[in-house]
């Protein structure tokens, strides 16, 4: 079987990693980097720009520069989350064909798979340049939390980028993996996963590689970003009171004042005080130039983010009782994500659960490491690892007066599949139409809605006479199926609830060609550049041969005919420089290298 890379797609960095003889590996970047920013621009010349690239490039490209797409991925439009980026991000969130959130980049909106799946392409191509294979299969990662919408759309991602997505796990569970794997573990853990977009509670029981969720709880948006958003509050504030001068309300100085709330959080992790200067931050109409300088305290930040902490300590707690057990039970806390490294959330977890977290993972690579395991387990169908996770979130359908009746359990083990009778409740009703939702709240409304299931072609007969059977199934993924049968007639129909803000498969196909045909442009851009950087080195080699012969007191008629025609060349070179014509460039270096071995063989 092929191998399976693992893929950490995260809201601020992204990382891949690989099992080789037995030894599961983070896979760096070109630039070295164990990481890759999470970030995607669009130049303005139209080429695709990703991780350091997209981020260095930021603050003169704020409006066509995406980041944290991940908050987004699977949400609908006019969601409480989507309200939120609309005010606070600098690039343009607009409404999709499928009441779906979208981005705006140089007059083409992305749907949020089409924007993950240009993050998981440069993820596949830095496990391609390492393992010299093109990697075709995959395990990702995806927060706790996720829904069924937010899955599926991670799944789509995959697809576009060329990515067959064999397993979708959950990060706290791939970190566990990552915990856990090769050692002789017997015990209970929880880890704890507050990353760059959202947060993550899980409780496990390891035993003997056996790895079973107890119970999963989380905050989709919670995370890094909300920690530098209170940065940014606070320092725009002192500016405003100050100078009159609201910097968020100008997309550059949103984009600056976002740089330096990130580095001033991430000193604040090892030092009392972040010192900010961003001279030039603004200029008034007058024309004057207003500067920032200013400094946080870690005290002062602390205060800024301590509801945000309390937050995350309030799922801890919901999590543990639901899994039925005490914070005494808990033998391990494992840490993950960057925030986990500031030193008030460390302090609050060790208050919280009455023991030092462990240090045994890297908060970063963990997630990674995890899930190139479970590829590992999956590409060699091994036994030593089993991975046993749960659902979420409950699974449910509407009933009569608008409620929610829940058919599948939150934090029940996954695979599993629930039936239910259904009967008409008209007479000769030809079809019954089934909506279903998933969350806790009691009016299903208030859920989120994954689809609506209609079972066609029923026999007319009384109220109440024909039943249908409905099971509701979850994959190890955590997506969603359905199957209904006619009890009477056998008659059977299947289908894969797909919600209602997910794209079309004729929308999906077209991404994935449009994907290919870009890369292909792409490739054949830096073909292009190849050969034209060997026609500027061979111009002027053969520049150099002529300057030789010139210098010559004797020259022959034969000579003289030699430079005449590599002059030509050159000139012609010239020509094919300032195009994009590959044949053209191609005719040019074969010219110049006959040309040079003419002139290299005149003494």
């Amino acid at each position: 079987m092929d191998r399976i890379i693992g893929i950490d797609l995260g809201t601020t960095n992204s990382c891949v990693a690989v099992v080789e003889a037995g030894v599961p590996k983070v896979i760096p970047n070109k630039g070295g980097y164990k990481t890759t920013p999470s970030i995607v621009a669009i130049s303005e010349s139209g080429r695709r720009l990703v991780g350091q690239m997209a981020k260095r490039q930021a603050i003169t490209n704020a409006q066509h520069t995406v980041y944290a797409a991940k908050r987004l991925i699977g949400r609908k439009w006019g969601s409480a989350p989507v309200m939120h980026c609309l005010e606070t991000c600098p690039y343009e969130i607009v409404q999709g064909p499928h009441d779906d959130a979208r981005i705006m980049l140089r007059g083409k909106d992305y749907s949020l798979p089409e924007i993950s799946s240009i993050i998981l392409q440069e993820m596949k191509l830095v496990a391609e340049q390492y393992l010299e294979e093109e990697p075709t299969k995959a395990v990702v990662t995806v927060p706790a939390y996720f829904n069924d919408s937010q899955r599926q759309a991670t799944k789509d991602a995959g697809r576009i980028a060329g990515l067959d997505i064999v397993r979708i796990i959950n990060e706290p569970t791939a970190a566990a993996l990552a915990y856990g794997f090769g050692k002789n573990i017997d015990a209970t853990v929880a880890v704890y996963d507050l990353g760059g977009g959202t947060f993550d509670i899980s409780i496990l029981e390891i035993r003997g590689g056996v790895f079973d969720v107890l119970s999963t709880a989380g905050d989709t948006f919670l995370g890094g970003e909300d920690f530098d958003a209170r940065i940014i509050e606070h320092l725009a504030y002192e500016f405003a009171r100050e100078h009159r001068v609201d910097l968020r309300k100008d997309e550059m100085s949103l984009q600056r004042l976002k740089d330096a709330a990130e580095r001033a959080k991430i000193e604040l992790s090892t030092m009392k005080e972040a010192k900010v200067g961003l001279p030039f931050i603004y200029t008034k109409e007058s024309g004057e130039a207003l500067h920032l300088q200013t400094s946080i305290t870690r005290d002062r930040f602390e205060e800024l983010v301590a509801d945000l902490v309390h937050r995350s300590i309030k799922i801890c707690k919901a999590t543990i009782q639901e899994a039925g057990l005490d914070v005494e039970d808990i033998d391990d806390v494992i840490l993950v994500g960057g925030m986990t490294r500031m030193p008030k959330i460390q302090a609050a977890v060790q208050e919280f659960f009455g023991k030092e977290p462990s240090k045994a993972v890297h908060p970063d690579e963990a997630v990674a490491l995890g899930a190139a395991i479970q590829g590992s387990a999956l590409s060699e169908s091994r036994q030593d690892v089993l991975l046993l996770d749960v659902t979420p979130h409950s699974l449910g359908i509407m009933v009569h007066g608008g409620g929610f009746e829940r058919l599948i359990e939150a934090n029940t083990t996954i695979p599993t599949a629930h039936s239910h009778t259904f009967t008409t409740v008209r007479d000769n009703q030809t079809a019954v139409k089934i909506i279903v939702f998933q969350g806790e709240n009691d009016m299903a409304a208030e859920n989120e809605l994954l689809g609506e299931f209609v079972m066609k072609g029923l026999r007319a007969a009384p109220a109440g006479v024909v039943e249908v059977d409905v099971e509701f199934n979850i994959s190890a993924d955590g997506i969603v199926s359905v199957r209904a049968v006619d009890l009477e007639t056998g008659k059977e129909q299947s289908i894969t609830v797909t919600a209602t803000s997910g794209l079309t498969e004729e929308e999906i196909e077209g991404m994935i060609h449009e994907n290919q045909d870009y890369l292909m442009a792409l490739k054949e851009d830096e073909e292009i550049e190849i050969e034209r950087n060997r026609l500027s080195k061979m111009m002027r080699e053969v520049e150099k041969h002529l300057q030789r012969l010139s210098s010559q007191e004797d020259e022959s008629s034969e000579t003289a005919d030699a430079c005449d025609s590599a002059r030509v060349a050159v000139n012609e070179a010239r020509n094919a420089l300032s195009s994009r014509d590959f044949e053209l460039v191609m005719a040019s270096v074969s010219a110049l290298e006959r040309a040079k071995t003419v002139l290299a063989g005149i003494q």
